[in-house]
C-alpha cells in the first residue's frame, strides 16, 4: 500500500512586478511531479538548489498548496484540505529540517521541546516518551533539562529527530539533515537516522543535494531538475548506471579521494 501517492504536481509563484504596467514574472517551482511512496520505503529527493525539492517538501507536509494536481496521504486527498481538517497529518508526517538550531526554540529545555507535541495530542506519560526517545537518539537523560545552545551542532540534530519522533508518526521527512553539520559527524547523523527508520517501522523522504548521501539511506531516488524529476529508480541502480546527464553530472561533482589527488598530481 502507498502512504503517499503525488499527480502531476505543479507549483507556480509570481515574483513582485517591478514595473507598473507588467505584471510580476512566473516561477514555475514544480512542473508535473508524480510519484508513489510505499509504507516503510525510504524515498530520497535528490537535485541542486532550485530544482523543487523544499518546494515538495512544503507540499507533502501541507506547508503549503500546489497551484494544480494532486497529493493522497494514506489514501485520503490531502490537497485542498483547510488546516483545522490536517491535525491527523501533523500526527503522522513529521519533518526534521537542515540546521537544528533554527528549528529549536532557543528559550526551551529539551524535555519540554521534546514534549510540546506529546502534551499536545494529551499522552498519557509525556516523560516516559522522553526517556525513550533521549535513549534512542543517543541523548544521556540528564540533557532534558539543557537549552539547545548547550549542545553541538549534531547533538542539536539528535534532538530534533527525538522531537519529530515525538507524536509516534509513520513519515519521517528528513530535509538536508546533515549538510549543516561535520564530515565526521555527517555519517553519525546518518546512520542513526537509518536505524530509526528501521526500528519504528518508518517511511523515509530524504532531501539532499548529495547523491552519495542519499546512497547510504534510500533505497528508492528521485532526481529533480528545474521543477521536474527527470530520473527514478533504485538507488544502486541509479548510481551505478545514471540515464540522464543532469544525474551523470551530480555523481562526477561528488568528491571523492581519487579526484581529490589529481589536484595535487
Amino acid at each position: 500500500m502507498n502512504v503517499i501517492e503525488v499527480r502531476d504536481l505543479r507549483r507556480v509563484y509570481r515574483r513582485p512586478r517591478t514595473s507598473l504596467t507588467a505584471p510580476g514574472t512566473r516561477v514555475e517551482a514544480l512542473r508535473g511531479v508524480s510519484f508513489d511512496l510505499p509504507r516503510q520505503s525510504r524515498f530520497g529527493v535528490v537535485g541542486e538548489s532550485g530544482s523543487g525539492k523544499s518546494t515538495l517538501i512544503r507540499l507533502l507536509a501541507a506547508l503549503d498548496k500546489p497551484s494544480s494536481g494532486t497529493i493522497s496521504f494514506q489514501g485520503k486527498d490531502i490537497t485542498a484540505l483547510p488546516e483545522r481538517r490536517l491535525k491527523f497529518l501533523r500526527r503522522e508526517l513529521q519533518v526534521v529540517f537542515q540546521d537544528p538550531m533554527g528549528s529549536l526554540d532557543p528559550r526551551m529545555r529539551v524535555r519540554d521541546i521534546i514534549c510540546e507535541p506529546l502534551v499536545a495530542q494529551g499522552h498519557s506519560d509525556p516523560g516516559g516518551r522522553l526517556k525513550e526517545l533521549l535513549d534512542a537518539v543517543g541523548l544521556p537523560r540528564q540533557a532534558a533539562d539543557r537549552f539547545p545552545h548547550q549542545f553541538s551542532g549534531g547533538q542539536r540534530q539528535r534532538i530534533s529527530i527525538a522531537r519529530a519522533l515525538a507524536p509516534n508518526p509513520s513519515v519521517l521527512v528528513a530535509d538536508e539533515p546533515v549538510s549543516a553539520l561535520d564530515v565526521s559527524v555527517r555519517a553519525q547523523i546518518l546512520n542513526l537516522l537509518a536505524d530509526l527508520v528501521e526500528r519504528f517501522s518508518l517511511t523515509l523522504v530524504f532531501v539532499s543535494h548529495d547523491l552519495s548521501v542519499v546512497r547510504h539511506v534510500c533505497d528508492t531516488v528521485a532526481v529533480m531538475r528545474s521543477g521536474e524529476i527527470v530520473e527514478m529508480g533504485k538507488a544502486e541502480d541509479i548510481y551505478e548506471a545514471p540515464q540522464h546527464s543532469y544525474t551523470r553530472e551530480l555523481i562526477a561533482a561528488v568528491p571523492t579521494l581519487r579526484t581529490a589527488m589529481r589536484r595535487f598530481a
